[in-house]
């Protein structure tokens, strides 16, 4: 036996089922563009490829969502600068402080506390400025004395865009201010090394072309996780690293672009995956990338790979990052003054 179903019932149904069915859809539409934009320095890109893999499938793992991370890489100043111009990233992971306070002081894309929002001052991993020389080292470059010698090309990135020029600068001028005592004597000396210096890459990368690939120079100074990954692209055996007496403590920056974040609605996936690089896991990643990782035990873990070196701060030495952008890289500053006559 039959039995009729009221018109006002079946579309209340209806429209019940639709509505279902609709949110459901918008639920799988938000799921599947759950994504972040990692806008990051020139030599972290191997890094960052395992970093969200791991980080994707323990996401995926915890929420059921499947997340993608997108990558974007170049000098970590002319990074900064393109956040500033409109780049949408929802995480900066840079290699200098001033990048990302350049984002602070530009539009407020950053928070003024951003250290303050992740461990080791919303710094995962450091590094440290070393030489790479042929094999064999056939100029015999032991010290920074040896970049300045007459005969020795030195290839460096562009202190003006590249975190990696910039500590390379900033190392050198330590050196040579712990050597001859005053400022005059570190210009001297920087001035003198830079002489040497043939061509002006952006960035980290393309000075390692053009030391690797292109046959260029006699050292390149590098950050110390490059040596690891030219030994593995080019091979063993074709290069060798030296480590200065004295080279710069060189942390990596992190932060939320919550100005980004909050439109993309990707708060809390960006703070997850940048806290994810202080976990156990990511530590572990960062130290088998050649990173020196924040973690004691997994640096204990990893020890050999990462020969003690005297490093000296920006703040120690350079009156903290502010001065040092005033005095040195500001348009007419000292690195001005140093490359125009050189």
């Amino acid at each position: 036996m039959s039995h009729a179903i009221p018109l006002s019932r079946i579309s209340s149904a209806l429209r019940g089922t639709l509505v279902f069915a609709m949110l459901g859809l918008a639920s799988l539409g938000a799921q599947a563009q759950s994504s972040l934009l990692n806008v990051s320095y020139d030599v972290s890109r191997e890094l960052y490829k395992d970093i969200n893999t791991a980080f994707a499938a323990s996401w995926k793992a915890k929420t059921g969502e499947t997340v993608t991370i997108k990558q974007s890489h170049a000098g970590s100043t002319a990074q900064a600068q393109a956040v500033v111009s409109g780049l949408e990233a929802d995480v900066v992971t840079m290699n200098q402080t001033p990048d990302v306070e350049l984002l602070v002081n530009n539009g407020g894309l950053v928070a003024p506390d951003w250290r303050k929002r992740f461990p080791h001052d919303a710094t995962p991993y450091t590094s440290t400025i070393v030489f790479l020389v042929r094999k064999g080292n056939p100029k015999q470059i032991k010290d920074w004395d040896d970049l300045t010698r007459p005969g020795v090309q030195v290839i460096v990135p562009n202190p003006k865009t590249s975190g990696n020029g910039r500590y390379t600068y900033l190392a050198a001028w330590g050196y040579g201010l712990e050597k001859s005592g005053s400022d005059a004597g570190a210009k001297d000396f920087v001035r003198r090394l830079f002489a040497n210096v043939p061509i002006l890459d952006g960035g980290g990368r393309g000075a390692t072309t053009s030391f690797t690939q292109r046959e260029i120079g006699d050292v390149l100074a590098t950050f110390e996780n490059e040596v690891a990954l030219i030994n593995n692209e080019v091979g063993e055996g074709k290069f060798d690293v030296v480590y200065p007496s004295l080279s710069i403590d060189a942390p990596a920056p992190v932060a939320v672009v919550q100005k980004v974040t909050d439109k993309h609605g990707t708060t809390k996936l960006a703070e997850a995956y940048l806290n994810f690089l202080f976990s156990p896991q990511g530590q572990e990643i960062i130290a088998q990338k050649s990173f020196r990782p924040r973690d004691p035990a997994v640096l204990k873990k990893y020890a050999n790979n990462f020969p003690t070196i005297r490093t000296f701060s920006v703040e120690q030495k350079l009156g903290g990052w502010p001065a040092a952008i005033k005095t040195h890289f500001a348009d007419g500053g000292v690195y001005d003054q140093i490359f125009t006559r050189r």
